[in-house]
């Protein structure tokens, strides 16, 4: 049985200083699993990181309100300190010692032993290049990360594994077990999330690879990086693709039968050697057909060989519907709040886009100090 309108994190509370990237989506997964976050942002900046990128609206901007302070005015300071002093925890993404100056560091809060603060950097809090500026595709450089994926050139996997992966999950999940503890202790602590070092931790298999020998450190050479025939994507005759992930020996069979290849007659896989070979094969056959007629060929196969989809694909493609991975809330189409739980689903709250309200507002929503 479901708890309708009512997530698992219901009844928490979240000031989020106002960012781009990392730090919305961390909000967002806070506020769609039922926390009640409240942006703090410039005055007149709509709240919203939104412009930078040329949209009206951001999606990670959901379910949540916003208060414009002038963070430098002992006004707008002091709305901000009592605002946090009602909080559980609070999400920041400036270079290390910006909210120190302002007066808002986590030393600044020894009224509040609870409070959890989420710090999202790049670099992280120390290090030679704390306090230099820079972008998902530069973490996911100097972690080794972007070396690995690509052809002649790394290509660039958006700001996915970097912004998202690294950053904002590995943060929302350190405030997770901050929160935990404090619930436990009523003792907060800092959880200084760097992009780089979630990056490397996501990258441990790999890493683990690479030192026991079997991850050559070059790009489309190995089992999982394209270099494999049976782990690559295809280029259709329609000029579509098909992304095939026949690793094991059983969906390897599916394949070659969809294919209708008899594997008497072709090299031997587990010879690294032939992997050219069968690519040759492999992007022959492909090429032979449409996308479509591919995907309509092993549509009930165990081959692991799917469709590469455009966005507007995936969100009407029959699993992604049954599942209702995409929604449409207030009108705008948008993913749905992410995992499922059972008792207590994620929604999303406030709406699609930030609402604003008044600081006294804000400050009376939550009342006294925690």
């Amino acid at each position: 049985m479901t708890t309708p309108n009512r997530g698992p994190l219901t009844g928490l509370r979240i000031v989020e200083i106002s960012g781009l990237g990392p730090t919305p989506f961390t909000a967002m997964l806070f506020a769609d699993m039922g926390a009640e976050v409240i942006r703090i942002a410039r005055p007149n900046s709509g709240g919203a990181g939104a412009h930078v990128l040329g949209i009206a609206n951001d999606i990670l901007d959901r379910g949540r309100d916003v208060v414009e302070l002038d963070l430098k005015s002992p006004e707008g300071k002091a709305a901000a300190r009592a605002l946090i002093a009602r909080a559980d925890a609070l999400i920041e993404g400036m270079r290390p010692g910006v909210m120190e100056r302002l007066g808002l560091g986590p030393d600044d809060f020894t009224d509040h032993p609870a409070l959890v603060y989420g710090r999202m950097t790049g670099w992280g809090q120390t290090g030679p290049m704390a306090q230099r500026a820079g972008h998902d595709i530069n973490y996911i450089a100097l972690t080794g990360a972007l070396h690995t994926m690509g052809a002649e050139s790394p290509a660039i996997p958006l700001n996915l594994l970097g912004d998202f992966g690294g950053g904002g999950m590995y943060l929302a999940f350190g405030m997770l077990a901050a929160l935990f503890h404090a619930r436990a202790t009523g003792q907060g602590q800092v959880v200084d999330g760097a992009i780089t070092d979630g990056v490397a931790h996501l990258m441990g298999m790999i890493t683990g690879m690479a030192q026991q020998g079997v991850w050559q450190d070059k790009r489309r050479a190995n089992l999982l990086d394209g270099g494999a025939p049976f782990y690559a994507v295809y280029a259709c005759a329609c000029g579509g693709h098909m992304a095939v992930g026949a690793l094991e020996p059983q969906f390897y069979q599916a394949l070659l039968e969809g294919l209708e290849l008899d594997p008497a007659a072709l090299p031997d896989r587990e010879n690294r050697a032939n992997w050219p070979a069968l690519h040759e094969i492999f992007t022959a056959c492909f090429a032979s057909r449409s996308r479509d007629d591919w995907a309509a060929v092993f549509a009930q196969s165990d081959a692991c060989a799917t469709p590469v989809l455009t966005l507007a694909e995936a969100r009407a493609h029959p699993q992604n519907k049954d599942r209702g991975a995409y929604i449409v809330h207030e009108g705008v189409n948008q993913p749905a709040p992410a995992p499922r739980l059972s008792r207590t689903p994620g929604r999303i709250g406030a709406g699609s886009a930030l609402r604003r309200i008044t600081p006294a507002e804000a400050l009376a929503r939550w009342g006294s100090a925690q």
